[in-house]
């Protein structure tokens, strides 16, 4: 039966070796001369990694139709959307770093880049701690839940937070170390003047974007251990969330205003996640008390606040721009 096959290493290697490909193929191919990323391509580069996502969720279950293997497949197909739900909260925020450093649109890409590669290595260390904390210590999903319920409540009721790069510790330290051009200077992190090494404007953005990833992570990573503590599932479903997440910002970043109701929307899913994973600490043998809610319940549940918040998002913008054409 394939719910009891073994993740090996091999598995491990295999979808890392994948991702490396996929990362490669992307910089060194589609995206080798710096160029403006438009509409159509990033919907099409959208539409790919969501299908190859859903697509690999079906492979953890091939003898679906069974019912073999289901369950990772539920598993991974409602990380994913909590993943990639709070990623969208991500991409608003790097559009204002990119509008407070006034990064030219044909570097952007290759920021996200090499963001998004930080980021992977981030959180990947992350999920280890993590994945190690639980089996250890089962009441750090208690405390994992607590604050995923207090940062819910917390994004509910604070107003919309404005990008302080100058207050970036790691941006100071890099300041203070390196010597930085006024300038960019193309797409370059780095250049080499009186043979001293420099940064470039480009270079402190990559940092105020590593930074603010890592922010973020803070709040994603506890939120996949309610749905699994499959080490392998974890990992997955986050790192297609963040591989879809530059070609989802570039179909994003341009209308915003569209989903102004998003936030409160992943408000809602913070809250009741927090509280899944304190009323249903996965079936732990040691839980204190237990509500079990299905990862089947929790998929519709948080589908149905993403859409529901982006369905009144787009209404409420259409609404404005009916009115302001009538004044």
């Amino acid at each position: 039966m394939v719910a009891l096959i073994e993740i090996t290493a091999w598995h491990w290697a295999g979808f890392i070796l994948c991702v490396i490909f996929f990362l490669a193929l992307d910089l060194g191919v589609f995206h080798r001369a710096a160029h403006v990323v438009k509409f159509r391509e990033a919907l099409t580069w959208t539409t790919i990694w969501v299908t190859l996502s859903f697509g690999f969720g079906l492979l953890l279950a091939p003898a679906l139709v069974t019912g073999w293997g289901k369950q990772d497949s539920v598993e991974f197909v409602t990380g994913y959307i909590i993943e990639l739900s709070l990623s969208m909260d991500n991409v608003f925020v790097m559009a204002l770093i990119f509008t407070y450093f006034r990064v030219p649109p044909q570097y952007q890409h290759r920021v996200l880049f090499w963001g998004i590669l930080g980021a992977l290595l981030m959180r990947g260390a992350m999920i280890g701690a993590g994945t190690a904390l639980i089996s250890r210590f089962m009441w750090t999903l208690y405390l994992f839940g607590a604050f995923l319920v207090f940062t819910g409540l917390k994004m509910l009721f604070v107003s919309e937070v404005d990008v302080h790069p100058e207050k970036n510790l790691l941006l100071r330290l890099a300041k203070r170390l390196f010597r930085v051009t006024p300038d960019y200077h193309g797409q370059n992190f780095t250049v080499r003047g009186t043979g001293q090494l420099t940064l470039t404007p480009l270079a402190l953005v990559l940092l105020v974007v590593e930074t603010t990833d890592l922010i973020f992570a803070v709040d994603s990573i506890p939120a996949i251990f309610a749905v699994t503590q499959k080490p392998f599932i974890v990992f997955t479903s986050n790192v297609f969330a963040i591989l879809g997440l530059r070609s989802l910002y570039f179909v994003l970043a341009g209308a915003i205003e569209y989903f102004r109701y998003l936030k409160i929307g992943l408000s809602f899913v913070l809250v009741f996640i927090g509280g899944k994973m304190l009323l249903d600490p996965h079936g732990h043998p040691s839980a204190w008390f237990q509500v079990e809610i299905t990862s089947s319940v929790s998929l519709l549940v948080v589908a149905a606040i993403i859409v529901t918040s982006i369905a009144l998002s787009v209404v409420a913008g259409r609404r404005d721009q009916q009115a302001a054409r009538k004044s």
